[in-house]
């Protein structure tokens, strides 16, 4: 046998000409795909002279896509095996799972669920090997001619969607036969790949629930049936994570928003579109109060803009060039009529803002600016509309109307570097006040088919973000082709309790739309010169972040966002009116507190503070009433008896200004 060398992880190596990177891997159980020559392939891909291979774990954020991906065309097939007449969609990996798209006769019900996983356990059992075969589009197209959504992805080979190209993307189209013990096809699919090896390298899935879903996102075509699964490297992994699940569904803000009276989404005025009430109005005003006060302390200027603008503001910015499609609509206004019907004068294109950002530019250009000014930070709690898909919305998590903690700063190239140091460590101090402290820093590069701008200023705004978030001693992730249009951008990613990741605050550089709005200011040698501007929305926007930390805190809001921080509870009736007159001093004092004044039994009042997530509960009988204190109950259990009522308030306030948690 002919002998090649290659190189395997780094180290020169002699094999046999028809060895395949399974055989070489084949020691390691951990490698269930390679890299050939920097190439994501399968293990049975055939090897030349000088190639240079790589494995990849299991384990790995690839090698976790392929397992998920290859899970996803199990279940596809075990679909077919239960439900013949089923045709077939799509099936890519996602954040920790996977999913496929199929056109049953009939919905899936939880039952049928039951029966896919069943007959996927015997495919995984079977130890099926994922075969790649190489086809034309004229042959794909004929032997597919039963799949119509294959065949309308082999017409857009290349040019779909990310979930598409995991099907038909790259120059070649391909489909892949799974092989039974007697090296037989038992079925096959389109399928860029790559797969696992076999089907037994598959150790722990579960298929979790089905939905309704339009063919390739789009509302213009066929409702199709879309199954959800998660996949993973070991059961004990499996495991971790659907008991995470069930931990998050009882996190779920939009179950504890409807519990806890915080707000909600009625139908009269739209989806992704949120009323707060009165208590979740006192957690977004205490959450909004606090950032108010420390912008003010960093320097900002508050400013305010409208809801609506003319169309041509979004087209000098460049939103409606790149962002059309996530904006509502335009309106026509200002339109005139003759008596007859005929256009006197044409109304003009009105569109809702998804963006605070060009408003900030006009109050820059409203007079001159001088060297002396800079940096200028302007900041606005800027309400913005964004149509997104019905999809995608979550909650106040993901809404279509939601309101920016927005802030754009003007500063020199010069002041650059240090405004965004002292920015990035202003963002991360004050996301640790809400009770966040576990960040990792994401850092988003150009798409050069998705940008405009000069590659010079691009490698200098990427540089000085890199340099600023190296600076905070965290982990930094690259996202490479992330960025926005105008200008790269740091992402705050922050983990909440139960250690989920969300996305936060975003700093992103701007040397586009400063020379869009000619902007300029009057410099120290008289010259006038372009600001560079700086885009920095802390929270993301209020309504998420209210979310997140719903969810981070379960409802248990610190006392200092609580909505209720104070419930009094009398042992009896008799003690109502002194608990009445504690509840007023405490008020007084700031604290906000109520009297649960009801019928009911007293341990029945204590259930219902409980239940309301209440942090203190101040208890008053007889021997309470005559020393002139009350009792302690605190959220966690803890209680405190005979306190006096001033040393009561006072220790309430202290915890509220220290922003603990109990």
């Amino acid at each position: 046998m002919s002998m090649i060398s290659v190189t395997v992880d780094g180290a020169a190596r002699s094999i046999e000409a028809d060895q395949k990177p399974t055989h070489i891997f084949a020691e390691n159980k951990e490698i269930v795909v390679c890299k050939v020559n920097g190439v994501l392939k399968d293990l049975w891909t055939d090897l030349v002279e000088g190639d240079s291979v790589e494995g990849v774990s299991i384990s790995s954020p690839e090698g976790l896509a392929v397992l998920r991906h290859s899970t996803a065309h199990v279940m596809a097939q075990a679909v077919q095996q239960v439900f013949a007449q089923t045709r077939l969609g799509i099936g890519p990996p996602i954040t920790d799972g996977f999913y496929y798209d199929f056109d049953p006769q009939n919905p899936f019900n939880p039952d049928d669920l039951e029966k896919i996983e069943s007959a996927m356990r015997k495919i995984v059992k079977e130890g099926q090997r994922f075969k790649r075969r190489v086809t034309t589009e004229a042959d794909a197209l004929k032997e597919l001619a039963h799949e119509p959504y294959k065949c309308e992805l082999i017409g857009i080979k290349g040019g779909g969607t990310d979930e598409t190209n995991v099907e038909v993307g790259g120059t070649e189209l391909t489909i892949y036969d799974n092989l039974g013990r007697d090296g037989q096809p038992v079925w096959s699919d389109l399928c860029r790949g790559p797969h696992l090896p076999s089907t037994k390298h598959i150790p722990a899935f579960k298929l979790m629930r089905s939905a309704a879903a339009y063919w390739r996102g789009s509302e213009k075509n066929p409702m199709l049936q879309r199954i959800y699964g998660t996949a993973w490297p070991s059961q004990d992994e499996l495991n971790a994570y659907l008991e995470l699940l069930a931990e998050a569904e009882k996190r779920d803000h939009r179950r504890l928003g409807q519990e806890l009276d915080l707000f909600s989404f009625p139908e009269e005025i739209g989806s992704g579109l949120a009323v707060f009430h009165p208590k979740g109005g006192i957690v977004r005003r205490a959450m909004e109060d606090y950032s108010r006060k420390r912008h003010e302390e960093e320097d900002y200027e508050f400013v305010y803009s409208p809801h609506l603008t003319k169309a041509a503001l979004f087209q000098k910015s460049g939103h409606l060039d790149w962002y059309s499609e996530g904006m509502y609509p335009p309106m026509i206004m200002d339109e005139e009529l003759h008596a007859d019907g005929t256009i006197k004068r044409a109304g003009q294109q009105y569109y809702m803002k998804p963006m605070n950002c060009p408003f900030h530019n006009l109050i820059f250009q409203s007079r001159q600016r001088s060297y002396r000014e800079l940096p200028l930070r302007l900041f606005e709690f800027g309400t913005v509309y964004r149509y997104e898909k019905s999809g995608v919305l979550h909650g106040i998590t993901r809404a279509r109307g939601f309101t920016q903690d927005d802030a754009h700063i003007y500063c020199t190239k010069e002041q650059m570097p240090g405004e965004l140091d002292s920015l990035l460590t202003f963002v991360l101090n004050l996301l640790r006040d809400y009770g966040l402290e576990d960040f990792y820093l994401e850092l988003s590069t150009r798409n050069p088919e998705k940008s405009v701008g000069e590659d010079a200023d691009w490698a200098e705004a990427t540089e000085a973000l890199r340099k600023a978030a190296l600076a905070q001693n965290l982990e930094l992730v690259l996202d490479e082709g992330g960025a926005a249009f105008y200008g790269p951008k740091i992402s705050v990613q922050a983990k909440d309790a139960i250690g989920r990741t969300w996305q936060m605050s975003t700093i992103q550089v701007d040397f586009q739309l400063p020379q869009r709005f000619e902007l300029e200011f009057s410099a120290a040698d008289g010259s006038r010169q372009r600001p560079v501007m700086i885009h920095r929305a802390l929270f993301g926007s209020i309504e998420r972040f209210f979310g997140v930390l719903t969810e981070h805190y379960s409802g248990a809001f610190p006392p200092w966002l609580a909505p209720v921080q104070v419930m009094a509870i009398p042992v009896a009736d008799a003690f109502t009116d002194y608990l009445q007159g504690v509840v007023k001093q405490m008020k007084s004092a700031g604290v906000r507190a109520e009297l649960d004044s009801s019928d009911d039994r007293m341990q029945k009042k204590v259930r219902n503070a409980q239940m309301q997530k209440i942090p203190f509960m101040v208890i008053a009988g007889e021997e309470d009433m005559n020393a002139g204190a009350v009792s302690f109950r605190y959220r966690n259990g803890e209680q405190k008896n005979g306190i006096p009522i001033a040393d009561a308030i006072a220790e309430i306030k202290q915890i509220v200004a220290d922003r603990l948690q109990v």
